[in-house]
């Protein structure tokens, strides 16, 4: 696999610093070591432009190339947090914190992005400036949105921006990426439906909560099945349900349900919360109950534009890696997507071999991927903004 010839001197460093991130994950916003150690190998490197605090508790760092007559500014972003996860993974330098772990890969891809930075920082052989973004809260947290809402973007004058994340059944030395929808939107919604509770022997006193609750699971599946176009992709899931009741010989006066709404359409996304509000309460109301709906939206859809697909391709094809370039898009979501929403850029996957998928307990990030990453990073850089 040809790749960046310092990478490959570099490796058991960069690797080393994974396994130190590994060992000390940390979880959302609370990424307070993590940020710290980031500071601190940025200043090693002898970057100068380090700001901690961006979104709370995010990283920004500037490494301007020898000379900046073009004007281009590129951002390089990384995730930086874990998951409450207990680690069953074996390794030997497991998780020092009970219940908590780097089960996505988040400290492989800070310690690629610490690679990349050194080398660009040791080589500045591009003309422009490179901003390397090592993001919080990830995990559920939209540290990617707190980031922008602090005015990144504009602050340090990105352009354009790109991402990558491991992927677990993909080989190491491989890239995935399509342009347009990448991964799905994720919004969550909370049913909280009241009826009559009673006893069990007299249903017909009560106004059974259960049953409410049980027709609403059923009607709001018609969603996707009848006002869905069949070749769009929606995902409709309740996830949990509870009754104020635990007795058998009980029927409860108050039920919640609570569950995602997954799509790779931006105008599907506008409607659902209007076709799920229509059919909880429509249900309830036949049954002689009532429902309130809570509707908590989440991150967006993540769009690639074109050009900057082509480019993060150009990129991974010129260190060597094979590249499919049009993989199925997927329904798991990722807050990169509000980046995207700000900037024209790209996100792509990288391969992390035959190992457990992200977010379970034996997950492993594959060390050999290191090298492949930070090449593609360093590659983006020179190519999109070459030296003169």
């Amino acid at each position: 696999m040809p790749i960046k010839n310092r990478f490959a001197e570099l490796q058991q460093e960069i690797t080393a610093w994974r396994r130190h991130l590994h060992e000390n994950p940390e979880l959302m916003y609370e990424v307070h070591q993590t940020a710290a150690f980031v500071e601190e190998q940025l200043k090693g490197f002898g970057v100068t432009d380090v700001t901690p605090g961006v979104g709370k508790t995010g990283v920004v760092a500037v490494i301007e190339g020898k000379t900046n007559t073009s004007g281009r500014v590129i951002g390089l972003r990384a995730d930086m947090d874990a998951l409450p996860i207990h680690e069953a993974s074996g390794v030997d330098y497991a998780s020092k914190t009970p219940g908590v772990m780097h089960a996505c890969g988040h400290d492989g891809h800070t310690a690629i992005l610490l690679g990349a930075a050194k080398y660009l920082a040791e080589t500045r052989n591009f003309d422009g400036k490179a901003v390397l973004i090592f993001q919080p809260a990830e995990e559920g947290g939209g540290g990617g949105k707190a980031m922008c809402d602090d005015g990144m973007m504009e602050r340090w004058g990105i352009q354009e921006v790109y991402g990558l994340h491991n992927t677990p059944g993909m080989p190491v030395g491989e890239f995935g990426i399509r342009p347009g929808a990448l991964m799905a939107s994720s919004d969550e919604f909370e049913i909280r439906v009241t009826g009559k509770g009673g006893h069990a022997a007299a249903p017909h006193e009560s106004i059974d909560t259960t049953l409410v609750a049980s027709q609403i699971v059923v009607s709001l599946n018609s969603i996707v099945s009848r006002n869905i176009d069949p070749i769009k992709r929606v995902v409709l899931t309740v996830g949990t349900f509870e009754t104020d009741s635990t007795a058998s010989n009980v029927i409860a006066h108050t039920a919640k349900l609570e569950g995602t709404v997954r799509t790779l359409d931006t105008e599907y996304r506008a409607q659902a919360e209007d076709w799920v509000r229509r059919v909880v309460t429509s249900t309830a109301e036949a049954f002689g109950a009532t429902a309130e709906v809570i509707w908590t939206p989440g991150y967006p859809v993540t769009i690639n534009t074109d050009a900057e697909t082509a480019h993060a391709v150009e990129a991974a094809r010129a260190v060597g890696a094979h590249v499919d370039e049009d993989i199925p898009p997927i329904m798991p979501s990722e807050d990169f997507s509000y980046m995207l929403e700000e900037r024209p850029g790209a996100y792509i996957f990288l391969g992390n071999g035959d190992t457990p998928m992200c977010h379970h307990p034996a997950y492993v990030f594959d060390d050999e991927a290191i090298p492949l990453g930070c090449s593609w990073f360093a590659e983006l850089v020179e190519r999109r903004m070459p030296a003169k």
